[in-house]
């Protein structure tokens, strides 16, 4: 009869130790990441997937659905619902594609482009105090980049 909550475990073995779990750390990192842009996003009266979703658009405006959720990784399900609270915000609309009416296609307002100023301060604001360089910022981009590309094959 255990007298504790907690039993003892065997070692396990060290590829299976929680801090050897390469998805572990990029999962906790995102949400420490997401965790610092909150603040600066809230300021602007965005959540994170709208705020992606914007940098998508202000690099490529007048876009497919299809074609943004390709960039963001998001799929119809997902995009579908944040793309119709950013139109009811005024930053986004969304039409029909006058050649082809399967398709739905998002464009910026002009209230969508004036948020790229208001959000300048965003990427440097990051990880003001963090220790971290521009530079590392960069290498650690590019190397998670790669990551992805070989993991898709």
């Amino acid at each position: 009869m255990p007298t504790s909550a907690a039993t003892v475990q065997p070692a396990p073995a060290p590829q299976l130790l929680l801090d050897h779990q390469l998805c572990f750390s990029l999962y906790a990192a995102s949400l420490a990441m997401t965790r610092r842009y909150q603040p600066l996003l809230t300021e602007l009266g965005l959540t994170y997937p709208q705020y992606i979703a914007l940098l998508a658009l202000w690099e490529h405006d007048d876009v497919t659905v299809s074609a943004l959720g390709d960039r963001l990784a998001l799929d119809s399900g997902t995009l579908t619902p944040l793309l119709k609270r950013m139109e009811a915000s005024g930053w986004v609309t969304r039409e029909r594609d006058a050649a082809d009416e399967r398709r739905v296609r998002v464009r910026l307002t002009p209230a969508g482009r004036a948020l790229r100023e208001r959000a300048q301060h965003i990427p440097t604001s990051l990880l003001a105090g963090s220790g971290v360089t521009a530079t590392q910022v960069r290498q650690l981009t590019a190397e998670l980049q790669a990551l992805r590309q070989r993991l898709e094959g």
